[in-house]
C-alpha cells in the first residue's frame, strides 16, 4: 500500500487501497496539546493503588467497555485534564485482572553506573538486589543527548532505520527479571529473579514483571542522566515483535516516560480484544494464551463466555499510551495473531486520543506479503514517520497512519463493538 507522504501535504488515511484526504495537521491542534512523553513512570501512582485495592462488582459488557467511563459508571471523561484518573483506573484494572502488580521503586533503591557502553543497574528491595545490564550502541554520527529505541528482548526493525537517524540502540534483556521462554530451558512461576525480590508477587505473569524489570533501566538511565549516558530522556522508544510485541506494548504503556511505542505483531493478548478475538476463529483467545504471561485467575475467572466480565478490554491498554505516541504493526498472513481483533481495538482506542484532538499520534499499519516478525520495505514509511515526529521531534510530519486490508472496515466494523 502506497500512499503520498510528503510533509508539506495534509494527513492521508488508506483503508486498503482506498484513499482519503482530511482535514490538515494544524486544524486539529488544540491551543496546547497534552505532553509528548512524562518525566515519571507513573505520573499519579496513588490514584492507580487507590483503584486497584478498591472492591468491585464484575458486571457483563458484551462490547467494548468505554474507556472515558470512570470505575463509578457515573462520571466520563470529557476533556484531557480528567483523563489522568481514568488511566489511573484502567492501569489498576490490567494488573489487577491480567497480569498481576507491577511494584513501585523508589530511585532511593536503584543504582546505577556505566562501564564503558553498558549500563548497568541494582535495584534494591528488602535486603535483595537484582542487578540489570543492557549495552547502548551509540550512534557515529549526530550530536548527545540521543534518542534511544529500547529493543524488547532484541530490536526486531532493522537497525538501520535507527542509526541512519542517530538514534541509540539498547536492548531489555528480559530473562534478567524473568527467564521465561516458550522454548527453551526456564525456571518456573514462584522461582525467578523478580520473586526473591517480591515473594509476595509469585502469582505474578511474565508481562508485568517485564515490564517492571523495563521500567528499572529507564530509572538507571534517568538517574545518571545524559552527561554520563549521553541519552536524551524525552525522545525514548521500545519495540519488539509477537510475543515481545506484546512486552513492547505492556512496558510502554505502563511507563510514561516512554514517548514511543511500537508494537509488531503482538497478536493475542496484545493489541487485540479479547471479546473480539472469541469471536473470529482459530486466533489467541483469553482461553488459548500462554499463562506463564498472565495471571492464572483470568482464565478461572474470565474464560469463554465469561470474557464479558472482564471490566476491560485491549483498547484500553492501548490508551493507556496516550496522550503518548504508538504505532501497531500487523501482518494478516498469520491468522494466529488475530489482526482483525487488532483491527477492532486500534480503532476504539484512537477515539480516546480524538477526544484529546491528538489522534495523529496512533496509527496502524497492517500489511500482508511478509514473514513473521520480518517488517517489509513497504512497512518503512509508516515506521520512519513515527520515529521522525517522535524521536527526532520533526513535528511536521505527517503520522495519522491507518493502513489494513480493504475488506476490514466493512467484515469488522467498529461500530459493532462500541456504543460510547
Amino acid at each position: 500500500m502506497k500512499t503520498n507522504r510528503s510533509h508539506h501535504l495534509p494527513m492521508i488515511i488508506a483503508i486498503g487501497m482506498a484513499l482519503s484526504i482530511i482535514i490538515p495537521l494544524q486544524a486539529l491542534a488544540q491551543k496546547k496539546n497534552p505532553p509528548l512523553v512524562f518525566a515519571h513512570e507513573n505520573q499519579h501512582l496513588s490514584l492507580m493503588q487507590k483503584a486497584y485495592y478498591k472492591e468491585r462488582t464484575l458486571t457483563a459488557q458484551p462490547l467494548l467497555p468505554n474507556p472515558f467511563l470512570m470505575d463509578n459508571g457515573k462520571k466520563e471523561v470529557k476533556r484531557y485534564g480528567q483523563w489522568a484518573q481514568r488511566r489511573a483506573e484502567l492501569l489498576a484494572s490490567i494488573q489487577k485482572y491480567e497480569i498481576g502488580m507491577k511494584p513501585a521503586v523508589s530511585m532511593d533503591d536503584i543504582d546505577a553506573r556505566m562501564n564503558g557502553d553498558t549500563l548497568i543497574v541494582d535495584v534494591h528491595v528488602d535486603g535483595q538486589t537484582l542487578t540489570l545490564s543492557s549495552v547502548i550502541t551509540y550512534p557515529k554520527g549526530g550530536k548527545a543527548p540521543y534518542p534511544l529505541i529500547i529493543g524488547a528482548s532484541r530490536n526486531s526493525i532493522h537497525a538501520q532505520l535507527f542509526t541512519a537517524r542517530n538514534i541509540a540502540l539498547m536492548t531489555f534483556r528480559e530473562s534478567q527479571v524473568n527467564n521465561y521462554t516458550q522454548w527453551g530451558k526456564h525456571d518456573r512461576r514462584g522461582l525467578y529473579q523478580f520473586d526473591r525480590l517480591y515473594p509476595s508477587l509469585t502469582a505474578n505473569g511474565a508481562y508485568s514483571e517485564w515490564a517492571w524489570g523495563f521500567s528499572r533501566l529507564l530509572d538507571g538511565l534517568q538517574k545518571l542522566g545524559p552527561e554520563q549516558t549521553h541519552i536524551d530522556m524525552k525522545h525514548i522508544g521500545v519495540t519488539g515483535c509477537s510475543y515481545a510485541g506484546k512486552m513492547a506494548l505492556f512496558c510502554g504503556a505502563m511507563d510514561e516516560r516512554v514517548a514511543l511505542i511500537i508494537a509488531q505483531e503482538p497478536g493475542g493478548g496484545g493489541a487485540a480484544s479479547w471479546r473480539v478475538s472469541r469471536t473470529i476463529g482459530k486466533v489467541e483467545t483469553l482461553d488459548r494464551t500462554d499463562y506463564n504471561w498472565f495471571l492464572e485467575s483470568m482464565k478461572t475467572t474470565f474464560a469463554e463466555e465469561r470474557v464479558d466480565l472482564l471490566p476491560h478490554d485491549h483498547h484500553e491498554l492501548i490508551a493507556l499510551c496516550c496522550p503518548r505516541a504508538v504505532l501497531l504493526l500487523g501482518n494478516p498472513d498469520y491468522e494466529w495473531l488475530a489482526d482483525p481483533s487488532m483491527y477492532v481495538s486500534a480503532e476504539a482506542a484512537i477515539k480516546v486520543w480524538q477526544r484529546f484532538g491528538i489522534a495523529d499520534r496512533i496509527g496502524y499499519s497492517i500489511v500482508p506479503g511478509h514473514d513473521h516478525c520480518q517488517l517489509p520495505e513497504s512497512q518503512y514509511p509508516e515506521v520512519v514517520a513515527f520515529i521522525e515526529r517522535f524521536l527526532l521531534g520533526k513535528s511536521d510530519t505527517p503520522t495519522t497512519i491507518r493502513i489494513a486490508p480493504a475488506d476490514y472496515q466493512q467484515k469488522y466494523d467498529v461500530k459493532r463493538w462500541v456504543n460510547w
